[in-house]
């Protein structure tokens, strides 16, 4: 039976495309649906959106051509600080300092705004002769038989493929058609994100401060400029979404603090609802997810993209290994190896960040004391805080070889 391209893929994102790009070095032809007009995706206006790249993710990037062209308009990330606190108190004595210069890769990882890394992906899906874009298109439906997968589009076209994968998303469409329920629950919490710039240079320094409400994470972008992901329960952060810039601000300032001197909004406001959500499954007959379209995790460590380049490395890898056997790349054997190698990393680190973001978001006396000695300790044993920069670098695990530089 023929087929239209070997891959459909549903959410022309950043996993979407990244995942593409991997997928046609191996000689695969893909097609990359997305609902949204090519011009919305290609704008050159900052809006405030960046992303923090692990040294791992920048490999991944590097491996399908695109890194070298967004290297010039990153920011290294040299030191991550965390610490506890309270709104206008300042950090508490005890803290975590995660220095670059403690492990031999180079920088733990890099901030990059969202409009420089949309940009280089669809220009690098261009100049591909394996990759089809399709824009301004809604998957409608999807079925599955024997010989392969068949999406039907909002404008009656039909596309046919040996596989499909989902990257559009928490709502993910293409998991629900499949029958793949999820797992998860709401934190009760909303993710206020903005940019701003600021008075003082911030050294490649990134901040986690521990508030009651939720963290606050103040990350650096090129120039005196740095991203703000500040968490506040879900009505609170409605009552400040609502304040004008200058009110935003003067509600922003006591928890920031002032060790940036004065403060300004660069771009857009955004506001997140934060939820936990897990696909039960990352698998289906002839279809496969990836990204958020599997996991939602709280943004408490900054792994979320990371974790969907985890994704888009080590399917990349079991396609790309089960094309040249000559395997069906939708094999049930082959989908299930890329399940096995994802689904247990993830499950830990949707754990791992609830976990901490339950123990960090409260202002419980006897829970201050115990995080805060825990920090200190940690800070204090060399081995054990490496061993929290590798990982934070995502360099520890079971990596794909596009996550240790090496080619599949």
């Amino acid at each position: 039976m023929t087929h239209d391209t070997d891959i459909l893929i549903v959410g022309g994102g950043l996993n979407g495309p990244a995942l593409a790009l991997a997928l046609a070095h191996a000689g695969l032809s893909v097609s990359v649906i997305d609902a949204l007009p090519r011009a919305t995706r290609d704008t050159d206006q900052f809006d405030g959106r960046a992303y923090s790249l692990a040294l791992g993710s920048t490999r991944v990037l590097d491996a399908i051509g695109v890194w070298t062209g967004l290297a010039p308009q990153a920011q290294p990330i040299l030191q991550v600080k965390a610490s506890d606190g309270r709104p206008g108190e300042g950090a508490a004595p005890f803290f975590l300092n995660f220095d670059h210069a403690e492990i031999e890769e180079g920088p733990m990882g890099y901030m990059i705004e969202d409009r420089f890394l949309r940009q280089a992906l669809l220009r690098a899906m261009d100049a591909s002769a394996h990759v089809t874009q399709i824009d301004s298109a809604r998957v409608m439906d999807q079925r599955v038989d024997a010989g392969g997968v068949e999406v039907t589009l909002d404008g009656g076209q039909h596309l046919r493929a040996r596989l499909l994968i989902g990257c559009d998303g928490r709502e993910s469409g293409t998991a629900r058609r499949a029958g793949i329920k999820r797992t998860g629950w709401d934190y009760g919490q909303t993710a206020l994100v903005c940019a701003i710039g600021h008075e003082h240079p911030h050294h490649g320094i990134a901040h986690q401060l521990f508030l009651p409400a939720g963290p606050l994470a103040i990350l650096p972008l090129p120039g005196n400029r740095a991203q703000v992901v500040w968490t506040e329960g879900t009505a609170r952060a409605a009552q400040i979404m609502a304040m004008d810039d200058a009110d935003y601000l003067a509600t922003l300032r006591p928890c920031f603090g002032d060790f940036l001197g004065a403060l300004r909004l660069s771009g857009a406001r955004y506001s997140y609802t934060l939820r936990l959500s897990l696909a039960n499954s990352f698998i289906a007959p002839r279809v496969v997810l990836v990204g958020d379209a599997a996991h939602g995790l709280h943004p408490i460590a900054g792994q979320g993209l990371n974790f969907g380049l985890r994704d888009v490395a080590a399917l990349a890898e079991v396609l790309t290994l089960a094309a040249r056997r000559g395997e069906d790349i939708a094999a049930p054997l082959v989908l299930t190896r890329y399940q096995e190698w994802r689904r247990f990393d993830t499950v830990m680190m949707a754990l791992g960040t609830d976990g901490v973001n339950r123990l960090f978001s409260n202002d419980n006396a006897l829970l201050r004391s115990a995080r805060d000695l825990g920090m200190g300790l940690v800070n204090r044993i060399p081995t054990l805080r490496r061993r929290f920069i590798r990982e934070a670098a995502g360099l520890s695990g079971d990596l794909p070889r596009l996550l240790r530089g090496l080619p599949i």
